[in-house]
C-alpha cells in the first residue's frame, strides 16, 4: 500500500447535491482520510484535521472513529474483501476499496445502523465517474456482511505481513499473533499527574495503575475533563511515562531531554523539580511544546536544535525519546501499520545510532543515560544499546530492577532494559479489556563510567 498513489483513488466527483443524505459528509471524510493515509502515506490526525474542519464536534469524532476502526482493522478487512469478491477489487477503482472498508468496519466493529454504512457507501460510490458504475457491488457486498456479521470475518493479522513476521522472529510465533491482536484494539486514555495522583484517579473515574499513571475510560473530551484547564496533568501513555521515571529526576538535577516535543517528559522532569534543557529539531513541535508548558504552570529552557550534533552540557541525565517507526503506538495511531515499512526502520536506525553517540558525549561522568523508543522492532531498541556499548567503552549498563517505578519483572529483559508489550498488564476475568494493554516500548538506562 506504500506504492505510488493510484489516480482512481483521487477521482473527480460528480456536483453534490445542495441537500445531501445525513452523514455522508462524515463517511466522505472518513474515506478521504484513509485514503490519505493508504495511497500517500499522510498521518491520520493530520489528514482528519484538514478534512474535518467544516463538521460539528460530534461528526468530526465519528469520522475520527470510522477511520482509525477501518485502519486498525484493515488487514482482516482485506482479508475478507478477497474472500468476498472472486475477481479482487476493481484495478481501475481501488476507492471501491475503500469505501468498502468503511462500510464494513462499521456494520462490524462499530454501534453504527447497517443501513446507514450501506447507503452511505453506496451514495459514495456515486459521487465519481470511476466508481459509479460499482454502486451495486458495494450495496450487494455490504449487504452480505451485514446478513453474515462476523461469521464470515477471516482469521487475519490486522497489520502488514512483514511486521508480523518481524515480531515473530523477536518475540515468537504465538507472541506475535497476541500481539497483532493486542494492536487492533481500541486503547484507554492515559493520564500523567503533577502530584495526588489517587485524588485525580477518584475524581476523574479512573484506575490508578502500578507505574502511577491514570487509566481512564470514555473520556469524551479531553479538554472538558477536570483538571484540564488548571493542567493539572497531560495526556501520555503509561508506557511512555516510564523513560523519564527511569532518571529518577529531582531538584539538583540538570536533565536534558532530546526530542522532546511535544513535551510528555519534558513536564515529568520539570514536575519532579530538575532543571530541564528541552530539545527538538522541529520548531513547529516546539512551539506546541510551549504551549503544553505554559497550560501546565512548568518551565525548562527550549532550544531548537539537531539531537544528533547538538553540544551542551555535561548533564547529570539526558533522555532520548528517539525518532522511531512508532510500531508499539498503533493502538492509538493505527496509520502506523500502513505508513511505515523495512525500509523506514532502516533509515531511522542509522538516525537513532547518530543520536545515541551524540547524546553519550553530553552526559557527565556518573551521569546517566536514558535511551527509549516507542517501537516493537529489536533494531530500534536492544539491538541499538548492544551496539552503542560495543563502540563506547565509557558506557555501562545500570539494569533496571523489578518493582522499580511500578515496572513488573515480565517487562524487563534480561539485560535489565524495559520491554513493554501491548499484551502487558491484562484485566482481570470480567473487566472491560480496554483497561488492560500497555503500548509497546524499549527503555535501557545506561551509566557513563
Amino acid at each position: 500500500m506504500n506504492d505510488a498513489p493510484d489516480a482512481s483513488r483521487r477521482p473527480s466527483r460528480a456536483p453534490r447535491p445542495s441537500a445531501e443524505a445525513p452523514g455522508l459528509a462524515v463517511r466522505r471524510a472518513a474515506a478521504d482520510a484513509v485514503d490519505a493515509v493508504l495511497e500517500k502515506g499522510q498521518p491520520l490526525e493530520e489528514s482528519l484535521d484538514r478534512l474535518t474542519r467544516d463538521l460539528e464536534d460530534r461528526d468530526r469524532a465519528l469520522a475520527r472513529m470510522i477511520a482509525a476502526t477501518t485502519l486498525r482493522k484493515f488487514g482482516s478487512l482485506k482479508a475478507l474483501l478477497r474472500t468476498l469478491l472472486e475477481r479482487g477489487v476493481p484495478a481501475k477503482a481501488s476507492r471501491v476499496e475503500t469505501l468498502l472498508a468503511i462500510g464494513a468496519a462499521q456494520i462490524l466493529f462499530m454501534d453504527v445502523p447497517d443501513h446507514a454504512a450501506v447507503g452511505t457507501s453506496v451514495a459514495l460510490a456515486g459521487e465519481s465517474p470511476a466508481t459509479a458504475g460499482f454502486k451495486g457491488l458495494v450495496n450487494a457486498v455490504l449487504r452480505r456482511i451485514a446478513r453474515e456479521g462476523r461469521a464470515i470475518l477471516p482469521d487475519a493479522a490486522d497489520q502488514p505481513n512483514w511486521m508480523v513476521e518481524g515480531w515473530a522472529g523477536a518475540y515468537g510465533g504465538e507472541a506475535a499473533q497476541a500481539i497483532s491482536k493486542a494492536l487492533a484494539a481500541e486503547a484507554p486514555l492515559d493520564l500523567t499527574v503533577k502530584s495526588e495522583p489517587e485524588n485525580w484517579a477518584e475524581r476523574l473515574g479512573g484506575r490508578l495503575l502500578p507505574t502511577g499513571s491514570i487509566r481512564v475510560l470514555d473520556a469524551g473530551n479531553v479538554t472538558a475533563l477536570a483538571g484540564f484547564p488548571e493542567g493539572a496533568w497531560w495526556v501520555q501513555d503509561a508506557a511512555a511515562a516510564l523513560p523519564a521515571r527511569l532518571l529518577h529526576p529531582a531538584p539538583g538535577m540538570h536533565i536534558a531531554d532530546l526530542c522532546a516535543a511535544p513535551g510528555g517528559k519534558t513536564a515529568q522532569l520539570a514536575a519532579a523539580g530538575a532543571q530541564v534543557t528541552a530539545l527538538d529539531r522541529s520548531a513547529p513541535r516546539l512551539k506546541r511544546l510551549r504551549q503544553n508548558l505554559e497550560r501546565l504552570g512548568l518551565t525548562a529552557e527550549i532550544v531548537e536544535a539537531d539531537a544528533a550534533r547538538w553540544k551542551g552540557g555535561p548533564f547529570d541525565g539526558v533522555l532520548i525519546d528517539a525518532p522511531c517507526s512508532a510500531t508499539g503506538t498503533i493502538r492509538r495511531h493505527p496509520d502506523v501499520a500502513w505508513t511505515k515499512g523495512p525500509a523506514d526502520i532502516a533509515s531511522l536506525a542509522g538516525l537513532q545510532s547518530r543520536i545515541l553517540d551524540n547524546a553519550a558525549s553530553l552526559v557527565k561522568p556518573g551521569g546517566v543515560l536514558v535511551y527509549s523508543t516507542c517501537s516493537l522492532e529489536p533494531e530500534e531498541g536492544e539491538r541499538q544499546i548492544a551496539e552503542l556499548l560495543a563502540r563506547r567503552s565509557d558506557l555501562v549498563r545500570d539494569p533496571v530492577v523489578p518493582g522499580e517505578a511500578g515496572i513488573a519483572a515480565e517487562w524487563i529483559n534480561a539485560a535489565g532494559e524495559v520491554r513493554t508489550l501491548p499484551t502487558h498488564m491484562p484485566v482481570g476475568e470480567g473487566e472491560d479489556p480496554r483497561l488492560g494493554g500497555l503500548d509497546g516500548f524499549f527503555a535501557a538506562r545506561l551509566r557513563r563510567r
